[in-house]
């Protein structure tokens, strides 16, 4: 594990901010350098920051499974002891627990910092990173499930979060914020109703029926094509009122309205022609 010797050295200085990023891909940044870590020890080093209380035999038995429990300690002894002869190692190993060094600064934590003040009241106008924040992935293409059930709490947190600071813009009158942040939850997360709920909300607060009516229904034939489903009852109800006029017009004066004394005549229309008589031969 090195700095890359193909990056100009400026940023690989004495002193120099060490930080891990895990959204979007592993990198160890050293400064501005980035550090050449191997797979087998990228995996090491994501476990530690993505599990920062845990001990040695819990980090061994999720980076070797099928080893057992001796031989799992022995092959993570063998990767710290690589990773701490290294300058640019991240960690800090005590007694029974590994963690990251306290100068990294981790991509996850600032996710999870975000959301964390957004669910506790913070003002949605400073959460401006929370759109940004997360966007990525956690490891794209690591299929460990340690890191799948990691990968899947952090998206569900940023969906959660979004959703939050959509509704905390819309309760303040702040329309086009609100968008922005929904749009963002349905873009990562298409199938996903709650966005969609919170889009239309948003169109019928500002006015705008067309736009709430639109997106209902873009909403709903997505729904029907990919899953074969519909929307929910609640969802259909924040149009109810809306729709109310076009549906009794359509219910009252859709068709052709029926003679009441001739039930195949159409009022107004012109005349059935009379049968044809029989002529006996």
């Amino acid at each position: 594990m090195a700095a890359d010797p193909s990056v100009p050295p400026t940023g690989s200085r004495p002193g120099a901010e060490v930080s891990l990023h895990l959204l979007g891909g592993f990198q160890l940044l050293h400064g501005d350098t980035p550090v050449v870590v191997p797979r087998g020890l990228q995996r090491v080093i994501a476990l530690i920051g993505l599990r920062p209380g845990a001990t040695r035999c819990q980090l061994a038995g999720l980076l070797w499974p099928d080893a057992a429990e001796e031989r799992a300690l022995s092959s993570l002894r063998t990767a710290l002891w690589r990773l701490r002869q290294d300058p640019c190692c991240p960690l800090t190993v005590s007694a029974d627990t590994v963690r990251l060094d306290p100068a990294v600064r981790l991509d996850v934590d600032e996710l999870v910092g975000t959301a964390g003040r957004v669910r506790d009241g913070d003002d949605a106008r400073n959460a401006t990173g929370a759109f940004a924040a997360g966007r990525h992935d956690l490891l794209p293409g690591w299929y460990d499930d340690w890191v799948l059930l990691e990968r899947e709490r952090l998206r569900q947190l940023r969906l959660h979060m979004l959703e939050q600071v959509a509704g905390q813009h819309l309760a303040a009158g702040r329309h086009g914020e609100a968008l922005q942040a929904a749009l963002e939850a349905m873009a990562a997360e298409p199938l996903r109703e709650t966005p969609h709920r919170l889009v239309v909300r948003i169109h019928l607060a500002e006015g705008n029926a067309f736009e709430a009516v639109h997106a209902f229904y873009v909403y709903r034939d997505l729904l029907r094509r990919e899953l074969r489903l519909e929307p929910s009852a609640a969802m259909c109800a924040l149009l109810d009122e809306t729709l109310a006029p076009i549906r009794r017009a359509t219910r009252d004066g859709g068709g052709p309205r029926r003679s009441p004394g001739h039930p195949g005549r159409a009022t107004g229309g012109p005349p059935r022609p009379a049968s044809p008589t029989r002529r006996n031969v």
